[in-house]
C-alpha cells in the first residue's frame, strides 16, 4: 500500500484532465495498455450525505488497459485507508500496492479489461479533500465538510459516468477499499456485476471506532494542528505520525510483531537508561526497543506522503460506515445485492477486521456465499502483503478463464 518513491505531492499532485475520446468519455478508449497515470475529471458539485454540497469536486484517478465499446469490461479497485490510486506500476516507475494483480496477462488482465482505481473524497492524491483550493483562493482546511464513503461512491459514480463505463465487471477492495466495494454494491446494484469485499466488514464496530477515535486525537491535539488551518505553518506531524503508530499496531499480529521483534533492542540503544524518560526529538524515545523503531519508520514514512487533515476526513468516514444506515436491518439492506456475485475473504490473523464479521456479512447477504481465507500470520495487512493469495480467490471466482 505505501507508495516508497517518486511519490506525488501530497498538496499539488500532478494530474492530467486528459482529452474527450468517442462521445466525450475520457480515456476511455485512449489510455493504451501501460496506465499507472495519475488524471483527474471534474464532476461539478456532489450533494452530501450529511447536508450541503462540495463545489467543483475533481474526482483523481489511474487507469490501465481499454474500455470496450458497451462500456462493461470494466473494473474498479478501491484502496485503504492511506492507499493511493496506483495500484500497478503501468508506464510509470514504480510499483503498485497490488503489484503483479494487474496488468497484461495478470490475474486482472489489462488485455481484456479496463481497471480503474479513484482516489477517495477527502484525500490528498488529487481528489478534492481539505488541502484543495477552495473558491476564494485558499486551502479548505477546517472548513472542509465531513464527507461519508457513500458520498465517496456518488463521486465514483460520476467519475464513471465520464469515463463511459456503463456496469462494472467487478469492483473489488481490502480494507476502506472493502468498505466503498461494498456500498458501490448496495446503492448500485445495477452497475456492479461482481463485487469483492476484503478484510472488510458491513459497519463498523465499537472497537474500530475506539481505535480510529484515538488516532484522530493524535492528530487533532498536536500544538501544530491549529484547528485543521495549518498549511501556512509548521504541519502536525507529531500527531499524525502517533496516528499512524498507534493504526499500524491493528494492523499487524501479536505473532507477527513477537517472532519479528520479540523484545530485541534496536542495535547500539539501551532502553534500560534513564533517557527513556525524556522524549528525543520527534516525540520518540532515546534507547528503543526493535519494535518502536519499527513503529517510527512507520511514522516517518507517513508523514512524508500524506496530508493530516487528510487522515482525520478519512478516518471520520470509515467510523461512518454502516451499509444499514437508512436502509432497514443488514438482510433488508443487502438485499438489494441481489444479483450480484459476491467474494467475502478474511485473513486469518486480522485483529482489527475480524474473521467472525466476514461471516456475519456473508451470512447476510442473499443466496449463498462463503467465506473465503487468506491464510497469514501478518494480521489485517495480510490483504495487502499476500498479493498471491489474494490473486488466485479473484482468479477462482471473478477471473476464471
Amino acid at each position: 500500500m505505501e507508495r516508497t518513491a517518486a511519490e506525488d505531492s501530497v498538496f499539488s499532485p500532478d494530474t492530467d484532465p486528459g482529452t474527450p475520446g468517442p462521445g466525450g468519455s475520457p480515456w476511455s478508449a485512449a489510455v493504451g495498455q501501460g496506465g499507472g497515470v495519475l488524471r483527474s475529471v471534474n464532476i461539478g458539485s456532489l450533494p452530501l450525505e450529511a447536508g450541503g454540497e462540495l463545489p467543483a469536486v475533481t474526482v483523481a484517478y489511474e487507469c490501465w488497459g481499454t474500455l470496450d465499446a458497451a462500456g462493461s469490461n470494466a473494473v474498479l479497485i478501491q484502496h485503504a485507508l492511506t492507499g493511493s490510486t496506483h495500484v500497478s506500476r503501468g508506464d510509470s516507475e514504480e510499483d503498485g500496492w497490488w503489484e503483479g494483480l494487474v496488468g497484461p496477462g495478470a490475474v486482472v488482465d489489462t488485455n481484456k479489461y479496463f481497471v480503474v482505481a479513484a482516489n477517495m473524497l477527502g484525500g490528498c492524491y488529487g481528489t478534492t479533500g481539505p488541502s484543495s483550493i477552495a473558491d476564494d483562493g485558499a486551502p479548505y482546511g477546517s472548513r472542509f465538510p465531513f464527507v461519508t464513503i457513500r458520498d465517496s461512491v456518488h463521486a465514483e459514480a460520476r467519475l464513471a459516468d465520464a469515463l463511459g463505463v456503463t456496469a462494472w465487471h467487478a469492483v473489488i477492495g481490502g480494507s476502506m477499499g472493502g468498505a466503498r466495494a461494498l456500498e458501490w454494491a448496495v446503492t448500485f446494484p445495477e452497475r456492479v456485476q461482481r463485487c469483492a469485499v476484503v478484510a472488510a466488514c458491513a459497519a463498523s464496530t465499537a472497537e474500530q471506532i475506539a481505535f480510529a477515535q484515538a488516532q484522530v486525537l493524535a492528530i487533532r491535539q498536536d500544538a501544530n494542528f491549529a484547528g485543521g488551518d495549518y498549511y501556512d505553518g509548521a504541519a502536525p506531524v507529531l500527531g499524525l505520525g502517533l496516528a499512524r503508530r498507534i493504526a499500524h499496531i491493528t494492523y499487524r499480529s501479536e505473532q507477527e510483531m513477537g517472532a519479528r521483534f520479540g523484545r530485541s533492542v534496536q542495535p547500539g540503544e539501551d532502553p534500560l537508561g534513564h533517557a527513556r524518560l525524556r522524549p528525543a526529538a520527534g516525540g520518540s524515545v532515546e534507547g528503543r526497543y526493535q519494535v518502536e523503531s519499527y513503529l517510527d519508520h512507520q511514522a516517518r514514512k507517513l508523514v512524508t506522503r500524506f496530508d493530516a487533515n487528510s487522515y482525520v476526513a478519512i478516518t471520520e468516514a470509515l467510523m461512518s460506515h454502516d451499509v444499514t444506515r437508512g436502509r432497514g436491518t443488514l438482510g433488508e439492506a443487502l438485499a438489494r445485492t441481489e444479483g450480484v456475485e459476491f467474494l467475502v475473504a478474511a485473513v486469518s490473523s486480522d485483529r482489527l477486521y475480524f474473521p467472525a464479521q466476514s461471516a456475519e456479512l456473508a451470512a447476510a447477504l442473499p443466496g449463498e456465499v462463503r467465506v473465503r481465507h487468506i491464510d497469514s500470520a501478518i494480521g489485517h495487512d495480510g490483504f495487502l502483503t499476500e498479493v498471491g493469495a489474494v490473486g488466485e480467490l479473484l482468479r477462482e471466482s471473478f477471473f476464471a478463464e
